[in-house]
């Protein structure tokens, strides 16, 4: 069975999203998620603009704005769904592997 596109989302895919809560523009996307993430994630251009063009075309984002080669972006009501939708799926899979993982200290080395 195929599996339905934006089921769930990768890191990069919800940061960018978490970024877009508020208008910005690529480059602004790039330093939001690099600091929303705790430099853990960081999406390069090619992978951001390639992400930007499909949730835009699946309307998950919005553009808002085009100055030269700026374009800029926001979230749009359906990426608000979505970006709960997996926030919800995270926080269930936490509380699910809490009860197993509180009080487990370090892998053995």
């Amino acid at each position: 069975m195929a599996r339905e596109q934006l089921q769930t989302l990768t890191e990069p895919m919800y940061y960018i999203l978490l970024a877009l809560t508020q208008e910005c523009c690529g480059v602004d996307i790039m330093d939001k998620v690099k600091a929303l993430s705790g430099g853990r994630v960081q999406v390069g251009p090619g992978t951001l603009y390639a992400m930007l063009s499909r949730f835009e075309e699946k309307r998950i984002i919005l553009r808002t704005g085009e100055h030269g080669r700026r374009k800029s972006y926001i979230i749009a009501d359906a990426g608000r769904k979505l970006l709960q939708k997996e926030f919800q799926r995270l926080k269930r899979m936490t509380e699910d592997g809490a009860p197993y993982l509180d009080g487990c200290t370090r892998e053995p080395k």
